[in-house]
């Protein structure tokens, strides 16, 4: 089988520079572009970096080509407090996405959106993700894979002390939610991105995948 290219956006975040990682280490990938506002910290030949504006990625249509998109595009209140501003990075860029995605035929489209989402949720942040996943399904791309973490661990770069000190009681409560409550968990940035990766090359039928169903997929590999 040839070797593929794939495309990422948001490769400078916490799952995103894992996805990455991944991708470049992984044989079944010749060419991974990365389109953002600022280099990654990978260096390899496989690497094609684009350094744009996302808020006009519709206008690089023309470098927008490859196998499969991975979108790890996303916001919060604290970093971007203009509520327009929040709507175009976690609405507007995974939907230009899709949208270019069936403009020039690529197939598999995979973004992280987040549990809870729903278009006619009373929370702005559910309420613009519900809304982003429609957007997308709207597109029917055939292999489009919607995924919903719940609170993703992790450490990041910035400074984020209210998600640092729920992470940390996160990390009690976590033992104590069983049977149906195991999708509340908190889920590892390392395995939303093997999931996405699997994902993409296993064509599992398209669709939203809630936490635990993320969770399941890694295992499953693994095992």
């Amino acid at each position: 089988m040839q070797a593929k290219t794939a495309i990422v956006l948001g490769a400078t975040g916490l799952t995103g520079s894992i996805l990455l990682n991944k991708l470049l280490a992984d044989d079944r990938y010749a060419k991974i572009k990365v389109f953002g506002r600022s280099h990654v910290k990978a260096k390899s030949e496989k690497l094609e970096e684009y350094l744009i504006d996302l808020f006009e990625l519709e206008k690089f249509s023309e470098l927008f080509m490859a196998d499969e998109v991975y979108c790890c595009i996303g916001s919060t209140k604290k970093k971007t407090p203009d509520s327009d501003i929040y709507r175009k990075v976690d609405f507007g860029i995974p939907a230009t996405a899709a949208w270019l995605c069936k403009h020039n035929n690529i197939d598999t489209f995979l973004v992280i959106s987040a549990m809870g989402a729903k278009e006619d949720s009373k929370v702005f942040y559910n309420r613009i993700k519900g809304e982003m996943e429609g957007a997308v399904l709207a597109q029917n791309i055939p292999n489009t894979y919607i995924l919903q973490p719940a609170l993703i661990g992790g450490k990041r770069e910035e400074v984020r002390p209210m998600e640092f000190a729920f992470k940390n009681v996160m990390k009690i409560v976590d033992k104590f939610l069983l049977g149906d409550l195991k999708k509340y968990r908190t889920i590892e940035p390392d395995t939303i991105a093997t999931a996405m990766i699997h994902l993409a090359n296993s064509r599992q039928t398209s669709g939203k995948i809630e936490s635990h169903i993320i969770k399941e997929i890694v295992q499953n590999e693994n095992y």
